[in-house]
């Protein structure tokens, strides 16, 4: 597997809103997780372009996180503004 649980309990305690290494639900987090996973699958694709089933799967990653921080800028902005830093991505 890609991901081991030691990464993905780095992941959520650097990015998570409470800070904790247990704060896998809250969207920081989240957004996090599938930004790591989008990366992954982004390289993956560059070497097998044909593969429609992994390009499919990708979309709906990002789908997931476009609405996650759409949530997020909703209801916080401040924690959306550090979200978007904290990873470097665009909206």
């Amino acid at each position: 597997m890609y991901i081991n649980s030691e990464k993905k309990q780095e992941l959520f305690s650097k990015h998570g809103f409470a800070k904790k290494k247990t704060d896998t639900g809250s969207p920081e987090s989240q957004i996090a997780l599938f930004t790591h996973r989008i990366s992954h699958l982004t390289e993956h694709l560059k070497g097998q372009k044909k593969d429609f089933s992994t390009q499919t799967g990708l979309l709906r990653l990002v789908g997931k996180r476009k609405k996650l921080l759409n949530y997020l800028q909703d209801t916080n902005i401040e924690r959306y503004r550090a979200v978007l830093a904290d990873l470097d991505l665009r909206k």
